[in-house]
């Protein structure tokens, strides 16, 4: 008899975690993905800000996963589920049939409707977001080097980060300190300390998830960096010109966007109900309703039962649900009743910049270098593989050591349509 037939959607945080805590039951597991490496999200800002390379914060799935010989990884493009018949519809060849099913697929950007905005103000999600992102912010100072009007010229040093969370804030940080720091003497027409970084955030408070004290204290770290926050301020229009603040007009070349998220689409043709962000409304075990076989975890699921408000989309929420998916499948197969899930709290985090970080771990709050230093040694814990553990290491200490940035490398791509308005 064969054994039963284990689908997982989604190579992240989530579904490396489902698979391993299958590793020793009796089923077959196929992972599938349409990237062949599974990507460090936390870390993929230093990426965008010419710190780390590519490498050092992705690796092969099937690498990671050599050694669980009841697994099979499958690089295709997964199109729907079809939650009735059990399959998962992909591109190119046959539906996959499965038993069980975890859908881990994570999220996307989310630009509330206006998805026009999206041409001019790139999200970070994927290492091709990281990498454009990274040159943008690179041409625009050589674009700055060889303009001659000065409006023009302010316009390249201006950046506008969207979204006061994490990511915003340490994208704000670092850039701030790549301009005044990595690049000040690199440059003679244009005086990289005068970059304008202005991060807007829409709500009352950047980082609302952690506690006051905190906020204020990476707030003053980020304008000590020169970094403009600006809170309760809404962006209403971004063109390739810029943004517009309210009824106030911004002329920044660069735009980025942090400021929201969605389920990735695929959750959608589950035929569930949705939450507003698009996250499937899941039972306390994590099983969808109506189909005890299907199990959602991580940003694609909406899971408000241990708390009034859904779980953050954090990498932990992903990693602790995608085990107790695994190990509900276990205890269906086995007739026994599921188990519902309990999120564990761990802490939350967020660097400001150099030897400047928050971390708020329940017990403890604390902020500045040994927050820092916290930050660093969880982050290279969590790295997958020595080599990419030994490299971020090296690369943190040189550039703690010099302020420079050894991967400012301008990728060749197709011009946009925004660059060409710009360089025009």
């Amino acid at each position: 008899m064969p054994l039963p037939h284990v689908v997982i959607v989604g190579g992240g945080f989530g579904g490396l975690s489902a698979a391993r805590a299958l590793r020793h039951a009796p089923v077959r597991v196929t992972l599938l993905d349409r990237r062949n490496h599974h990507l460090f999200q936390p870390l993929l800002y230093q990426v965008a800000t010419a710190t780390l390379s590519p490498g050092d914060i992705a690796s092969p799935i099937r690498w990671v996963l050599r050694h669980q010989k009841n697994l099979q990884v499958l690089l295709v493009d997964v199109t729907r589920i079809d939650a009735g018949a059990r399959q998962v519809v992909v591109t190119e060849g046959l539906p996959i049939s499965y038993d069980f099913l975890i859908l881990a697929t994570g999220a996307s950007h989310a630009y509330f409707g206006r998805d026009e905005w999206r041409p001019f103000a790139p999200g970070l999600k994927s290492l091709e977001d990281a990498l454009d992102i990274r040159r943008r912010v690179l041409m625009a100072f050589e674009r700055a080097e060889r303009e001659a009007d000065h409006d023009r010229r302010d316009m390249l040093l201006t950046f506008v980060i969207v979204g006061g969370g994490p990511t915003g804030v340490e994208l704000a940080g670092t850039l701030a300190e790549m301009a005044r720091r990595t690049l000040r003497e690199e440059f003679r027409t244009i005086e990289t300390s005068r970059t304008r970084i202005v991060l807007v955030e829409a709500g009352p408070t950047i980082l609302a998830s952690f506690p006051e004290k905190l906020r204020d204290r990476a707030r003053a770290a980020l304008q000590q960096k020169g970094v403009e926050v600006c809170e309760r301020t809404a962006v209403t229009h971004i063109d390739e010109r810029g943004v517009r603040l309210g009824d106030q007009p911004l002329a920044a070349a660069t735009v980025v966007w942090a400021a929201g998220v969605a389920a990735s689409p695929l959750v959608g043709t589950l035929g569930t109900p949705l939450d507003r962000a698009g996250r499937a409304i899941v039972e306390p075990d994590l099983s969808l309703p109506g189909h005890p076989e299907v199990f959602v975890v991580g940003d694609a699921a909406s899971f408000s039962h241990q708390n009034a408000r859904p779980l953050p989309g954090v990498a932990q929420v992903a990693m602790q649900g995608a085990v107790q998916a695994a190990r509900n499948i276990v205890r269906r197969m086995a007739g026994e009743a599921t188990r519902p899930f309990h999120y564990t709290d761990k802490g939350n985090m967020a660097i400001v910049g150099r030897g400047a970080a928050i971390a708020d771990l329940g017990f403890l709050r604390f902020s500045g270098f040994p927050a820092w230093m916290v930050w660093i040694f969880l982050h290279i814990f969590m790295l997958i593989g020595f080599r990419n553990r030994l490299s971020v290491l090296m690369q943190w200490a040189l550039s703690y050591l010099t302020m420079q940035r050894s991967v400012r490398l301008i990728t060749v791509a197709p011009a946009t349509h925004v660059e060409r308005e710009i360089g025009e």
